[in-house]
């Protein structure tokens, strides 16, 4: 009987075991490795017994050699079978395939300080988290010398044919994953490749299931493009599928290395995009490719780079500073986000506020000019460590957030007083609308913190559509049906309180601090454009003066958010250091709250 064993066992364990089994099946027994045919030890069933210090380390040995420290399943139910040549032949394709591209794109991998493709995977997912693969032997036969085709030349290995897909478990969820291999064509994509990425897809539409894309991609190799490019199963078919999986499972990308052309799409398909700093790029064509088309000479970090999608384009909703921190945000992402729509978002342990709820009336100025920053609020309603900004360099006089209330995810939509005053300007708008329409996809409540002189007015924002944008985070907030609770911290001027969910926008409460004030525009605004010519015709500076601060004030009465609370414009003014549990107790009342929209195909708004 021929059986194999665990190689990390000891002469004296294999002779041990050898031993045993004899004795066990009553016939000889020769032990080899499990990879090799090197033979570790025999022995018959006439020997003596198993020497006393080795029975321990003989049971075991034969525990790691049969996996469940039976020898029923080391002897196959006894009928003596094991492992062929074929199974073994199988297993060094395997680990061929595991081996990746050529190994000088390897070791060049360590220079753009980047990990191999598979020692990424153990990184996300762990040493036991990637539950299986699909597609390894992918265009084995066009490369591999067991291949049809024969060897290819050398430093055209395409093992996996440069993408790997599967499924794995990540921070206790399970997840769909697919990874570019860069050491093979520099990740590019071609036609067996796009096939596993298309499964991958439609698979996680069956399953409800988070998909995770860790690209790393030239693009579509050119030199193959028959086969994978306009088909209807194709590359183009990613898009569509991405734009299937949207709003039904959670999309998350992260980029690892330049994603041009037809790879740069996946990053801003998807819901949440976080690009590696000194690393990643993503843009519509290379810097080569823009030379020849524009003239213009730019290199890929100023073309596509972090900077430029995180200040500029908005694209980048998060920035890593390596590979680990971009694992590290992405954990801390997944835990606002169900596996799919139809689920609730994770709740955990509520925590205690980093800074005491009691400070917030002295955080916010009376005077509804001066600035101050909105986190120092934030901080003082939302459980400690829990804030997980996006975009916080693209429209930065608005803040979209992650956070939890006593363990609640909530999404926050809230004006930024030390930039630009907190007027909406288009890009802010833009962010706050992508913002709210994914909260409400996943159904994460909504909380607006308003503090806002409005949309920003001239011929400058025009041109960048203001109109546009803002109509867009209207109807984003117009549209979404999860609960939705709105403050007035401070000011709430102009259509400013209709995009930020005031009281005609179906919020389930707007709740006023004792600063706030709700009007068509500011005091000053409507003074100079209601009494300007009254007020110029005063002669005497300090009379003129006078007679404004007098309408000044008795304006400011009108839109006191006292005022707003007598007319039941709003519903309640709460003392600044109870708006943390007056929040907690409304978010928690008001959770399972139902909204139906009008029946209609989809609104035309986009």
């Amino acid at each position: 009987m021929e059986l194999r064993v665990n190689t990390a066992a000891t002469d004296q364990e294999a002779q041990a075991i050898a031993k045993a089994l004899a004795s066990h099946f009553g016939e000889e027994v020769e032990l080899y490795p499990k990879r090799g045919d090197e033979l570790l030890a025999t022995a018959a069933p006439d020997e003596s017994a198993i020497p006393a210090d080795a029975s321990e380390a003989a049971a075991e040995a034969l525990e790691a050699a049969t996996g469940d420290g039976g020898t029923e399943n080391a002897a196959s139910s006894g009928d003596g079978l094991g492992p062929t040549d074929r199974e073994e032949r199988l297993r060094e394709e395997i680990d061929d395939i595991l081996e990746g591209g050529p190994e000088k794109y390897r070791d060049r991998l360590s220079e753009q300080g980047k990990l191999f493709v598979r020692d990424r995977l153990d990184l996300w997912f762990g040493e036991n988290g990637l539950q299986f693969e699909d597609g390894k032997f992918a265009n084995f036969d066009s490369w591999h010398p067991s291949g049809r085709e024969g060897e290819a030349e050398s430093g055209d290995r395409l093992p996996a044919d440069g993408l790997i897909t599967g499924a794995a478990e990540f921070e206790g969820r399970d997840v769909h994953f697919m990874a570019n291999d860069f050491t093979v064509k520099a990740g590019s994509m071609a036609e067996k490749g796009v096939e596993k990425f298309l499964r991958m897809q439609q698979r996680a539409l069956k399953t409800g299931r988070p998909v995770l894309y860790l690209m790393d991609s030239s693009g579509g190799r050119i030199d193959q493009q028959t086969g994978f490019f306009a088909n209807r199963e194709g590359i183009g078919k990613y898009y569509y599928n991405h734009s299937m999986l949207s709003g039904r499972v959670p999309q998350i990308c992260v980029l690892y290395g330049p994603c041009i052309a037809g790879a740069a799409y996946t990053p801003v398909f998807a819901d949440f995009t976080v690009m590696v700093r000194d690393m990643s790029a993503m843009a519509i064509a290379s810097p080569r490719m823009v030379e020849m088309v524009t003239g213009e000479d730019i290199d890929l970090d100023e073309l596509g780079g972090p900077d430029v999608h995180a200040r500029h384009s908005g694209s980048a909703d998060l920035i890593a500073e390596d590979e680990e921190h971009a694992r590290e945000l992405v954990a801390k992402l997944i835990g606002y986000l169900p596996d799919n729509a139809d689920e609730k978002p994770p709740q955990t342990e509520g925590r205690a506020p980093e800074r005491s709820p009691a400070g917030i009336d002295s955080v916010v100025p009376q005077a509804p000019n001066r600035g101050y920053d909105m986190f120092d609020v934030i901080e003082r309603v939302v459980d400690a460590d829990s804030v997980l900004e996006l975009r916080p360099e693209y429209g930065s006089e608005i803040i979209t957030a992650f956070a939890r209330i006593d363990g609640r995810p909530v999404g926050i939509v809230a004006n930024q007083p030390k930039q630009r005053a907190g007027a909406i300007f288009p890009d802010a708008a833009e962010k706050a609308a992508q913002f709210i329409w994914t909260c409400d996809a996943y159904d994460v409540p909504l909380l607006y913190l308003c503090d806002t002189p409005g949309f920003m007015a001239g011929s400058g924002v025009e041109k960048e559509g203001i109109l546009e944008q803002g109509k867009r985070m209207i109807y984003a907030t117009s549209s979404a049906t999860v609960p939705k609770q709105s403050v007035v911290v401070r000011k709430a001027y102009g259509a400013g309180i209709y995009a930020m969910s005031g009281p005609a926008y179906d919020p389930e409460s707007v709740l006023g601090l004792p600063s706030g004030e709700i009007a068509i525009m500011g005091p000053e605004a409507a003074i100079n454009a209601v009494y300007a010519n009254k007020l110029a015709a005063i002669d005497d500076p300090e009379e003129r003066a006078e007679k404004e601060r007098e309408l000044r004030e008795e304006y400011r009465e009108d839109i006191d958010v006292h005022r707003m609370a007598s007319e039941v414009v709003i519903d309640e003014i709460v003392p600044p250091s109870e708006l943390r549990d007056e929040l907690e107790a409304r978010f928690a009342f008001y959770e399972t709250v139902e909204k139906d929209l009008p029946d209609k195909k989809h609104g035309t708004i986009l």
